[in-house]
């Protein structure tokens, strides 16, 4: 009995050894593959973001054109200056929405997109020309669709109405009906599609049936819960309640630093 117990006590402490060691594999390479993984991510977000903005090319060297090409700054959802003590490179909005330190939690009744919370700052990417003017801006969206939340990026002309381009980067909707919002051929009809009206509420409708007019995009056939979702979003990112405001500054040019 006593060798029985020995052996069984011995391959207990080899198992655990084991599992020990593994413990410590599995935990340092996490640790020493987090900078690489994310510099991935922040090359992924660059490349949306020029994707968005009609400028990205196979080939291209992406960070380069992006320190090139785009003005990030990072914004008060509050009083809409710029936060000058934020580095943008360190800033990450989902991570801001998620944290109770730097998001507001939304009412029911305002909160059409679905979001739960809202960010109280957020990152803005002011397109640049090649002789250094705004020529545009890119701004973060997201919103409830069928089955889970909506990641995008719209980029906008520089009279901050004109949609220049929409990126939906990150989404869980159904492949072949609301996957489709990633579709080049259903992005490409948003662009030169106005947000806004002369009296400058929010104009831009998704619609059943073919789009008539220049506010109007049309509805992804079979997926009226996804359609009705990236409607809401659209309405309350560009609502007095989210980013509103803030373009209405860029427009007069009255984005002051913090």
């Amino acid at each position: 009995m006593s060798k029985k117990n020995e052996s069984l006590g011995k391959t207990i402490g080899v198992v655990l050894a084991l599992c020990l060691v593994c413990s410590i594999l599995v935990a340092g390479s996490a640790v020493a593959l987090k900078p690489l993984q994310e510099k991935n991510a922040a090359l992924a977000m660059q490349r949306n973001i020029l994707d968005a903005a009609g400028i990205l090319e196979p080939g291209m060297d992406i960070p380069a054109v992006y320190n090139e090409r785009i003005n990030a700054l990072v914004v008060s959802l509050k009083d809409y200056q710029v936060q000058q003590d934020v580095n943008p490179a360190d800033f990450d909005n989902r991570k801001a929405a998620g944290d109770p330190d730097t998001s507001t939690r939304l009412q029911k009744s305002e909160d059409i997109a679905g979001i739960g919370t809202m960010e109280t700052m957020t990152e803005v990417y002011l397109v640049m020309d090649e002789n250094g003017n705004r020529d545009g801006a890119v701004l973060h969206i997201r919103g409830q669709g069928l089955w889970g939340t909506m990641y995008g990026l719209i980029s906008l002309e520089d009279d901050l109405n004109t949609v220049r381009g929409v990126n939906f980067y990150e989404h869980s909707e159904t492949p072949g009906l609301g996957g489709e919002i990633t579709n080049p051929s259903w992005v490409k009809t948003w662009e030169g599609k106005e947000l806004f009206g002369d009296d400058g509420n929010v104009k831009f409708d998704l619609v059943k049936g073919g789009a008539s007019n220049e506010h109007q995009v049309d509805a992804l056939s079979g997926a009226t819960l996804t359609s009705n979702g990236v409607d809401a979003l659209i309405d309350f990112w560009m609502s007095d309640k989210a980013y509103g405001p803030l373009l209405a500054k860029l427009r007069k040019g009255e984005l002051t630093n913090g």
